[in-house]
């Protein structure tokens, strides 16, 4: 592990302990808590995407936000459901975001997790012919036009009377380095080789899609080296990125104790089925930080990444989840090797 980030999800709901009440309210203490933890020294600042539900849904104002308020932390998705996504608008969004942010951007994309509404994206009037109750199909193809977009092809027929006859426009504007920012979010063997296989930066989902009885992370670490084996065979000599995400919370304080004490006691993984898929799911870690040391060294999968992503609970407000970051950026990060925002951008490992 090289760096550490944050990963919110955006609740927001008018109930008993949020300090959330509204979509406002996430949307300004989310950049007050990517403002603080510039100055703390994390490195990413990363938000959930989902629609039809009281979260956080179009990102790119945000992270603009986000971006023009900090000054070295990097912005970022995970994920956007490119389901939803018109591919040709979200390559122009991304490219004036990656130009806002001088770069400090980590957009992870990928299907998306099940959502609250029935195929909700076909009311955003979108259609998956082939695979009407996943979408898969249509993430994969938008996914594929908006990569073709972002490396400068030229898609739309010029109108000859404004800029003479044969001549194909591409989309502006256009960063040079927006794919080299671009994460595909995957959760299974086969998206780990894709990824690879394409050249992108892999964004570990939050759980694998298969429970054989190993440990998560294990799982995990066993797709992230087949991404790496991916990338490498498929000729690219970048060093490609790796994140991966968990709930951890070092308990220093008698609030912290109070809030995740009890998460300590009950640490182990979950199976459960998402999608038609069993599938595993990674633990919480809270406990006193020389013990959470101990714990994240094991975890195979954490100490493979570049990048560790905490989950943090954003209805709590930016007071004590700064805390929370402060607290393993002080007590825990050093350890498994950190290297703060301070000392520039993070790099892959070097396969």
């Amino acid at each position: 592990m090289k760096a550490f980030g944050f990963l919110s999800f955006g609740h927001y709901a008018d109930v008993p302990g949020s300090a959330t009440r509204t979509a406002g309210d996430m949307l300004k203490q989310t950049i007050e808590i990517a403002e603080g933890a510039d100055e703390i020294g994390v490195n990413g600042a990363s938000v959930r995407v989902h629609h039809w539900a009281r979260q956080a849904a179009s990102p790119m104002p945000l992270l603009s936000a986000m971006a023009a308020r900090t000054k070295r932390i990097e912005v970022g998705t995970g994920v956007i459901d490119m389901r939803y996504e018109n591919p040709l608008q979200f390559a122009e969004e991304a490219a004036a975001l990656d130009f806002i942010a001088d770069g400090r951007i980590a957009l992870g994309v990928s299907r998306g997790s099940p959502g609250t509404a029935l195929r909700g994206y076909e009311t955003f009037g979108y259609v998956d012919d082939e695979d009407p109750e996943r979408g898969s199909v249509l993430a994969r193809e938008k996914f594929d036009i908006f990569l073709r977009a972002i490396e400068g092809e030229r898609l739309a027929a010029g109108d000859p009377r404004m800029v003479g006859e044969g001549r194909y426009l591409a989309i502006e504007p256009h960063s040079p380095t927006l794919r080299d920012h671009i994460w595909w979010g995957s959760g299974s063997r086969a998206t780990a080789e894709e990824t690879g296989r394409k050249g992108l930066h892999m964004m570990s989902s939050t759980l694998v899609t298969e429970a054989t009885g190993q440990p998560f992370h294990e799982l995990q670490r066993e797709q992230i080296d087949l991404f790496r084996s991916a990338y490498k065979e498929a000729g690219h000599t970048g060093s490609p990125r790796v994140s991966v995400s968990r709930s951890v919370f070092p308990l220093i304080s008698d609030m912290d104790r109070a809030y995740f004490g009890l998460r300590s006691e009950e640490n182990g993984d979950q199976i459960g089925i998402i999608d038609g898929f069993r599938s595993t799911f990674g633990k919480t870690y809270a406990a006193e930080p020389d013990v959470l040391i101990e714990q994240l060294k094991q975890d195979e999968a954490v100490m493979s990444a570049d990048t560790l992503l905490l989950t943090i609970p954003n209805q709590l407000g930016p007071a004590y989840n700064l805390h929370v970051l402060e607290s393993f950026a002080t007590h825990v990060a050093p350890a498994l090797g950190w290297k703060p925002n301070t000392e520039g951008p993070v790099q892959g490992y070097t396969l």
